[in-house]
């Protein structure tokens, strides 16, 4: 189990490539996979910074965890529409650093990485 923290033990970030900003007001929903189901544990939207950073203030168990980023809301308001509706991150929680999880976006595709 993780210590306690300032902020949340899971985290995250959003970064349009295509423009070099944040993007802010992406809809995000944080699961956890138990009992061979995905539930749902959190929610929330980038802050102008294009972060969550306090959506869960108490530890979490070494689990698989999974992000669903809502591209389709945050490009309809770009020039150029989304081809991917949504970004899944799958990842497992194994140890107790702090887990924050990029997404690097542009219209056409994504990545992301472990970050610190």
């Amino acid at each position: 189990m993780n210590k306690s923290m300032n902020k949340s033990p899971i985290t995250t970030h959003i970064l349009d490539t295509s423009t070099g900003k944040p993007a802010a007001n992406v809809a995000v929903q944080l699961f956890v996979y138990t009992n061979n189901k995905w539930e749902l544990i959190a929610q929330g939207k980038t802050n102008s910074d294009g972060r969550i950073t306090d959506w869960l203030n108490t530890d979490v168990e070494f689990a698989t965890f999974k992000l669903v980023f809502d591209l389709d809301s945050y490009y309809k308001n770009q020039p150029t529409p989304a081809f991917y509706p949504e970004a899944q991150i799958t990842f497992r929680l194994q140890d107790q650093k702090h887990h924050h999880i990029p997404l690097l976006l542009s219209p056409f595709g994504y990545s992301t990485y472990r970050g610190s």
